[in-house]
C-alpha cells in the first residue's frame, strides 16, 4: 500500500537514558518494539519528525504541584527508587521533562500546522503520576500536561481516552473537577492501582466527566468492543470533544505478563479508528496517540501497529455489542449520572 495518510511522530534517543536499576519491566527495549511498530507502519502513512524539548515549569504545574516539580528538578543525576515500582535514573529527570515537553509541542504542532494526528513514543509513561507524587513507574504526567496546555492555548473540551490496563488514577485526580476535560479509562479490575470504580464520577463542576470501565480479568475483544459501544463513544460523542488524547497502554493484551485480559493485536487498531472517528466529527481529527505500558515486546509492536492503523484509518471497524456485567453496571452509572449533567 502507498504512503497516503500522515501523521506527526515524535521519537529522540533520550527516551532511552531512563534506565532501570537493575530488572524492570519499564525498560529502553520498550522503546525498540514501539519503533518496529513504526517501521512496519511506514507502508501506509508517512511520519514527519517532531524533535523534543524540556517541559517548561510553566506547562508542568498546571497538573503538577510546584514543590513536586521543584523536589524533581533537585533529583537530576540521581539514581534510586522512589517507591517500590518507581525508579530515577541520572537521565531520567531530563527525559520526563523531555517526554511531557515533547508532547506539548506535538499539541502546538496538531492546532497550529496542517498535520491532525500524532504518535509520542515516550518514556517514562505517565498516568499515574499524581500532582504532588510519582507513582507505577510515572513521573510526570504526560497526557495530562499535554491537556492542559491545549486548554491554555484556547481549547474548550479537551477528552481523554485511556486503554491501558492499569487505571490511570493520576490523570483522573488531575482533572476530577474540571468539566473541560473528559477522562475514560477502560481497565482491568481489581488491579494496581486500585481506583476507578464505575462510582468514581468526578466531583463539583466536574461530576459526569470522569468515566470509568472496570472490566473482569478474562476479558477479550468481544468484552471491549461492548466497552466502546455502551459507554466510551456515546459518553464521547456527547462531550464533543475538539481533541483526543489517547493513553495508549498495550498491556491489556494477551501475552503482557503486568495483567490477565486478552485482547489481541487487532484490538488496539478498531478502538483507536473509534476514537479518531469521534475526533472527525467534532474536533477536526485531532488525535494523539501517547506511550503508556505494555512490557510484552512483540505484543507491544503488534498492538502499537494495529493502533497506529487505526490512527491513519486503516483498521477493521467496530462490529458488534456483547451484553456482559461489568458493561451493564458501567453503562448504568454513566446514565446515571450523566442524567444530571447533560
Amino acid at each position: 500500500m502507498s504512503s497516503s495518510a500522515r501523521a506527526l511522530l515524535l521519537d529522540d534517543p533520550a527516551f532511552a537514558r531512563h534506565v532501570p536499576l537493575g530488572h524492570h519491566p519499564e525498560r529502553p527495549e520498550r522503546l525498540l518494539a514501539a519503533r518496529a511498530a513504526v517501521e512496519r507502519a511506514r507502508s501506509f502513512v508517512t511520519f514527519s519528525p517532531m524533535i523534543p524539548r524540556e517541559a517548561t515549569v510553566e506547562e508542568l504545574i498546571r497538573v503538577h504541584d510546584p514543590r513536586y516539580v521543584e523536589a524533581m528538578e533537585q533529583r537530576r543525576g540521581d539514581s534510586l527508587y522512589l517507591d517500590p515500582d518507581t525508579y530515577l535514573s541520572e537521565e531520567s529527570v531530563v527525559t520526563a521533562k523531555l517526554a511531557a515537553g515533547g508532547v506539548v509541542g506535538m499539541v502546538d504542532a496538531i492546532l497550529d500546522g496542517d498535520h491532525r494526528q500524532g504518535v509520542a513514543l515516550v518514556r517514562p509513561p505517565g498516568h499515574h503520576a499524581r500532582p504532588g507524587r510519582a507513582m507505577g513507574f510515572c513521573l510526570f504526567n504526560n497526557v495530562a500536561v499535554a491537556a492542559a496546555h491545549a486548554r491554555a492555548r484556547g481549547l474548550s473540551r479537551v477528552a481523554i481516552v485511556d486503554f491501558d490496563v492499569h487505571h490511570g488514577n493520576g490523570t483522573q485526580e488531575i482533572f476530577y473537577d474540571d468539566p473541560s476535560v473528559l477522562y475514560v479509562s477502560t481497565h482491568q479490575a481489581p488491579l494496581y492501582p486500585g481506583t476507578g470504580d464505575t462510582m468514581e464520577t468526578g466531583e463539583g463542576d466536574g461530576r459526569g466527566f470522569t468515566v470509568n470501565v472496570p472490566l473482569t480479568a478474562g476479558g477479550g475483544d468481544d468484552v471491549y468492543r461492548g466497552a466502546f459501544e455502551r459507554v466510551v463513544l456515546p459518553v464521547l460523542s456527547e462531550f464533543a470533544p475538539e481533541l483526543v488524547l489517547i493513553s495508549a497502554g498495550f498491556d491489556a493484551a494477551v501475552r503482557d505478563p503486568l495483567s490477565e485480559m486478552r485482547l489481541e493485536s487487532a484490538a488496539f487498531g478498531w478502538m483507536t479508528r473509534a476514537l479518531r472517528r469521534v475526533a472527525d466529527t467534532s474536533g477536526s481529527g485531532r488525535t494523539l496517540l501517547v506511550l503508556e505500558g505494555g512490557y510484552d515486546l512483540p505484543a507491544l509492536e503488534g498492538g502499537l501497529h494495529s493502533a497506529i492503523g487505526g490512527l491513519t484509518g486503516i483498521a477493521e471497524e467496530i462490529a458488534r455489542d456483547v451484553d456482559h456485567p461489568d458493561l451493564a453496571r458501567a453503562a448504568s452509572s454513566v446514565r446515571h449520572v450523566w442524567s444530571g449533567v447533560t
